[in-house]
């Protein structure tokens, strides 16, 4: 069951460095700050105009793009770039510009969508330092004795 309340974005957006997710089991996936490496996929639409291609290649060098690749979410990035430069035309449908940052929320394009999907990006010396010690703040309480 999903948590929350109505709505997808209701109640205060996930926290990585809240004391509860260690109870929760959720971990944050950690994107390389660095990116996707190698050649973008094939464009898997019709044709491409030239900008369609350009944003296609930018959005495939991003850290988001390591878990695109991962679940084969080719067609959805596609969509999403061929309606991002559709409402960049000036004098586009506002219903336009409005599902392109719901789709860029859903692919974590945006700092909302990185929460919503509990991702983070991190620099390769963050992904290598130790992890916590203790895995819980009761923990790191001390009894203190009356004297």
């Amino acid at each position: 069951m999903a948590k929350g309340g109505a709505r997808s974005r209701s109640g205060p957006a996930p926290d990585p460095s809240a004391l509860r997710r260690e109870r929760d089991g959720d971990e944050w996936r950690k994107l390389p700050a660095a990116g996707r490496g190698g050649r973008p996929p094939a464009w898997p639409l019709t044709t491409a105009t030239k900008r369609e291609r350009a944003v296609w290649n930018r959005l495939w060098k991003k850290p988001q793009a390591v878990v695109w690749e991962e679940e084969g979410q080719q067609d959805v990035v596609a969509i999403y770039v061929r309606r991002f430069c559709e409402a960049e035309v000036r004098m586009s449908p506002t219903n336009l510009s409005t599902l392109v940052r719901q789709m860029a929320d859903s692919l974590g394009l945006t700092t909302p969508g990185l929460r919503a999907n509990r991702w983070t990006i991190v620099t390769e010396e963050q992904q290598k330092a130790p992890a916590r010690t203790s895995s819980s703040s009761r923990a790191k309480l001390t009894v203190v004795k009356d004297a």
